[in-house]
């Protein structure tokens, strides 16, 4: 009888905020299909594909609408540097992304009288 010990993956922290013009967080920059593909990422994240000189990056980038993450990235990067954007593989809700457990509080023991 083996036993496996998995470590439990924390998910990514989130790397920039533009919540005051477009209202989207990218979740990982450039990154490879393999780390985007997480299940747990929210499920509003959107996979997006855009080039840069000739080479071609893949951010994960959480968002309302995909009208706002093309904006962003029109804005960011310019006219026809965005290839395609899709639905993310995330699984979680986003208002529980991220967000820590509560620490469980120590019960204090009772001392017995003798």
């Amino acid at each position: 009888m083996t036993t496996k010990t998995e470590k439990k993956a924390e998910p990514p922290k989130q790397i920039e905020k533009n919540t005051a013009k477009y209202s989207c967080q990218i979740i990982l920059e450039k990154t490879t299909l393999e780390k985007a593909e997480d299940r747990h990422l929210p499920t509003d994240a959107f996979n997006v594909t855009y080039l840069i000189d000739g080479k071609e990056h893949l951010d994960v980038t959480r968002s309302e609408k995909m009208a706002n993450i093309f904006d962003m990235y029109y804005d960011k990067y310019g006219e026809g540097s965005v290839k395609s954007i899709e639905y993310g593989y995330g699984i979680v809700r986003p208002n529980l992304w991220n967000v820590k457990a509560p620490e469980k509080k120590r019960r204090k023991r009772r001392m017995k009288d003798e």
